[in-house]
C-alpha cells in the first residue's frame, strides 16, 4: 500500500548559488542572441550581406529570423561611377576577384594565395569544377583548405568571399595529364571547353563592387606576395606577367626552369596570311611545328637582371596569371567558345578586348611559376619560331 507522502521542504538556495546561476544564465544567452564571431571585424561585418541574393562576392552571414520568417530580399543601389580602378588599389580599398579555373589541386597554389600581401578583407575567390572523379577529388581537397583558412586561420588571412561552382557540362578530355591536354588534335574543344568555364566563372562572381579581376591558373605555384599590386601599378587594362615551369632537367640533372605560357604574343605577317586562307571555323594555334606562326613569344623576351616592369604590348594573352580592369568585362570581352578572328578563349578574349578599345600589355621580366614536373621530352620540340624560339610542349 503506497504511503501518503508529506509536505515537501525545499532547501533554501544560497546567495552564492543565487549569482553564479544568473551570471551562467546571461553568458548562455549572450553567445545565443549576441553577435558571433568577436573577431570578425568592424569592416568586414559592415560589408557582409544579409541574404542569399545579394552579390556573390559579398560575404555572407546569417541574420536573424524577424518573427519567425526570413527578411525579404534587399533592393540594393549601385552606382558603377563610384567604383574606383587605380593604380593604388590598396590605398583605395578596391576589390579584387581572384579567379580559377580547376581540375587539379596543388597545395601550393592554395599556399601562395594565402602570401598574397594584398589585403584579404578585399578579396574573393572564385572557382570553377569539372564534375569527374578528378574535379570531385579537387573540390574535396579544395573546401578543406577553405574550411580551415576561413574558420581557424588568423583573421587577416581570410578572404572575403569564396565561390565554388562545378561545370554543368562534361570535360572532351578526361584526362589531365600534360601530354594529353597540349596535343594539336585536342586543342580546339579543350580551349572552347575552358572558354565556357571561364566565362561561367566570370558571369556568375562579378559583383557591383569589383575593380580588379586577377585569373590564375591552378598550378601557378610561385608568384611575389605584392602579384596584385604590382600589376595594378601599371595601369593597364589587360596586364600579364611571364609565366615559367620549374622542371627536373634529366640532361644537368638538376631543377631547371623553361618559358611556359606561349599564348602571351606578338602578332605576326606569317600568322596574318595564315589566317586568311583559313576557314570560317578554323583557329590559329600557338607553339606547334605545324603550324609555324613565327609570333613574338613574350615568353622568350626574358631577360634577366633587367627592370621587372619593362612593358610590351600583346596581341593575344594567356590565361595563367592575367590582372583585367573589370570594366573590360563589363564592356563585353569575354572568352569566345568559337573562332573569333582564328583565334579562341583566352587569346580570343584579347582580340575581343582590343575591338572594344582596351589594349593588352605583358611584362616579360616579371616571373610567374607554373607547377614543377619531373621529366622533360624533347621530343616534342616545336619549331614554330626559329632557333631561338624553340618551344617545349609536354
Amino acid at each position: 500500500m503506497a504511503r501518503p507522502l508529506g509536505p515537501v521542504r525545499l532547501k533554501k538556495a544560497s546567495p552564492i548559488t543565487l549569482v553564479i546561476g544568473g551570471a551562467l544564465c546571461i553568458f548562455i544567452l549572450y553567445f545565443v542572441i549576441g553577435p558571433s564571431g568577436s573577431d570578425f571585424s568592424a569592416a568586414r561585418k559592415a560589408a557582409a550581406a544579409s541574404h542569399p541574393l545579394s552579390p556573390p562576392t559579398s560575404a555572407f552571414r546569417k541574420s536573424s529570423k524577424n518573427g519567425g520568417k526570413p527578411k525579404p530580399p534587399p533592393v540594393m543601389h549601385y552606382n558603377l561611377n563610384n567604383v574606383t580602378i587605380t593604380h593604388n588599389p590598396v590605398e583605395n580599398r578596391e576589390n579584387i576577384l581572384i579567379l580559377t579555373p580547376m581540375a587539379r589541386f596543388y597545395q601550393e597554389y592554395w599556399d601562395n594565395l594565402l602570401k598574397l600581401s594584398y589585403p584579404h578583407e578585399l578579396i574573393t575567390l572564385g572557382f570553377i569544377l569539372p564534375k569527374n572523379r578528378e574535379g570531385n577529388q579537387a573540390t574535396s581537397e579544395l573546401q578543406k583548405q577553405i574550411a580551415k583558412t576561413q574558420k581557424s586561420s588568423p583573421e587577416q588571412q581570410r578572404f572575403k568571399s569564396i565561390i565554388i561552382l562545378r561545370q554543368d557540362f562534361d570535360p572532351p578530355i578526361q584526362s589531365q595529364d600534360e601530354v594529353e591536354r597540349h596535343k594539336m588534335q585536342n586543342q580546339k574543344a579543350r580551349r572552347a571547353a575552358m572558354a565556357k568555364a571561364r566565362n561561367s566563372l566570370l558571369f556568375t562572381t562579378l559583383g557591383p563592387a569589383t575593380s580588379w579581376v586577377l585569373w590564375l591558373d591552378a598550378d601557378i605555384v610561385e608568384t611575389p606576395p605584392t602579384l596584385i599590386q604590382d600589376l595594378a601599378l601599371h595601369d593597364k587594362p589587360l596586364i600579364a606577367p611571364n609565366c615559367f615551369q620549374r622542371y627536373y632537367n634529366t640532361e644537368t640533372k638538376k631543377m631547371d626552369e623553361r618559358p611556359y605560357d606561349f599564348n602571351n604574343w606578338q602578332d605576326s605577317p606569317t600568322a596574318q596570311q595564315l589566317a586568311a586562307k583559313m576557314g570560317p571555323d578554323d583557329i590559329l594555334l600557338e607553339g606547334y611545328k605545324d603550324m609555324a606562326t613565327y609570333r613574338a613569344l613574350m615568353a622568350y623576351m626574358y631577360k634577366p637582371g633587367e627592370d621587372i616592369h619593362t612593358e610590351v604590348p600583346l596581341d593575344g594573352v594567356g590565361g595563367t596569371a592575367l590582372l583585367v580592369k573589370a570594366d573590360v568585362h563589363r564592356d563585353g570581352a569575354m572568352f569566345p567558345a568559337f573562332a573569333f578572328y582564328h583565334l579562341i578563349e583566352t587569346e580570343g578574349f584579347a582580340k575581343m578586348a582590343k575591338r572594344l578599345g582596351w589594349q593588352a600589355t605583358g611584362l616579360p621580366n616579371y616571373k610567374v611559376c607554373s607547377f614543377s614536373i619531373l621529366y622533360f621530352d624533347i621530343s616534342k620540340v616545336s619549331s614554330s619560331c626559329s632557333l631561338v624560339f624553340l618551344v617545349v610542349y609536354l
